[in-house]
């Protein structure tokens, strides 16, 4: 069995595997440097301290923005890895879900890359995971002597990067761990730890339901309280809800249920056509486009009962444009600490909106994610409602 340890870039082996390179068997280990899209060999019989030695140099400064050379040429690389060491294969490389974006996505690449027959079993580092912890099949904590070693690689090759500032590369405490963990991970699993990651892009709408609205205990009471407050507060006989960035329809199909005409409004490509056949027959319910800006460049059409800006208001949209909606009465829903550091300083300056009471929607939950692979916690959400005064 030979070791194939896939990085983005050469400390990261170093970083996060260490204890790979570290095996006492003494055979040979090959490094697939991802950013150089190129392989290393460390050859049978040389001890840490040489191996080491060969990945000094390719330690460079970060030029740029660096990224996964993607599944097809990594699989190339790991199959000429293989092939010239002629025996089977063990891959190790970053988890789906480390907070570095760039190692996510070569983790995962990496992952599809080995999943065509032949292929040897791929293991996944921990690694640098500040929001989620995770259920892991393999640790190894690292003796005095694996530790020295990796500080000492750290000062004398990564010194530049103990002042990068870029959060990406920067090499800092929580990123040079004591105990290295592994975890195995199946198709699906990878792939919503992947998801789960990542923000509005398409990469977040990778998989159906990546935010688990539909088995989460903790979601399904957050969307019900939501729903509830809605109804309490606006009537259905008001008019028309429109609820800004409706995601798949988790929330929209209970204020359907409830007697709402709604607007689901989406404006990712992804999630737009699993939000119209998921709301097929749910209704009087319409989707479209709009994101909050488009909203508010609207001009003479009907105005809304109300608009819902449910957990959405965390990706730096000028809130000055509540201001120009069609409405006179909005629902914003968002965690405790983003309500008060965004919204609130906000509202104290508007002369437009005045808050008319908040409801605490769920309270703060720790809970397990991705089939139970790894778990965090979710910091509550509380519902404020906005209405437009007299004198705007």
């Amino acid at each position: 069995m030979i070791d194939i340890v896939v990085v983005l870039r050469a400390e990261d082996a170093v970083l996060d595997f260490l204890s790979v390179l570290a095996d006492d068997r003494g055979g040979e280990t090959r490094v697939i440097l991802g950013d150089r899209a190129e392989a290393l060999t460390l050859p049978a019989g040389t001890d840490l301290a040489e191996r080491l030695a060969l990945l000094a140099p390719y330690v460079g400064p970060v030029a740029g923005h660096i990224t996964s050379p993607g599944p097809d040429a990594l699989a190339g690389l790991i199959r000429d890895a293989g092939a010239e060491a002629g025996r089977p294969v063990r891959i190790w490389t970053h988890s789906p879900a480390d907070n570095r974006r760039s190692r996510g996505r070569l983790g995962r690449d990496t992952a599809i890359a080995c999943a065509g027959p032949g292929q040897g079993p791929v293991r996944h580092a921990v690694g640098y995971s500040p929001y989620l912890q995770f259920l892991s099949d393999l640790d190894r904590p690292l003796d005095r002597r694996l530790i020295a070693a990796k500080l000492d690689f750290v000062n004398r090759s990564c010194g530049h990067l103990l002042a990068e500032e870029a959060p990406e590369y920067v090499v800092q405490t929580p990123r040079i761990p004591a105990t290295e963990r592994f975890f195995d991970t199946e198709p699906d699993q990878r792939e919503r730890l992947f998801a789960l990651l990542a923000s509005l892009d398409d990469e977040a709408a990778s998989v159906v339901d990546p935010w688990e609205f539909g088995s989460s205990p903790y979601e399904s009471e957050r969307l019900d309280a939501t729903a509830a407050w809605v109804r309490d507060r606006c009537p259905a006989t008001d008019g028309t809800l429109v609820e800004v960035g409706a995601c798949e329809g988790a929330l929209t199909h209970r204020l359907a249920a409830a007697g709402f005409a709604v607007r689901a409004t989406e404006p990712n490509p992804v999630f737009r056509p699993r939000l119209a056949a998921a709301l097929a027959g749910a209704g009087a319910v319409t989707v479209d486009d709009a994101d909050l800006a488009g909203l508010a460049k609207e001009d003479g059409g009907p105005r809304a009962a109300a608009h819902l800006l449910i957990e959405m208001l965390y990706y730096g949209q000028d809130l000055a444009l509540l201001d120009d909606l069609a409405t006179d009465l909005v629902f914003v829903a968002l965690e405790p600490d983003a309500l008060n550091t965004r919204v609130r300083p906000w509202l104290e300056r508007s002369t437009t909106w005045r808050a008319d009471g908040e409801v605490v929607l769920v309270p703060p939950r720790v809970e397990a994610v991705c089939a139970g692979r790894a778990y965090l916690s979710k910091r509550g959400s509380v519902g404020l409602l906005l209405r437009r005064t007299s004198a705007s």
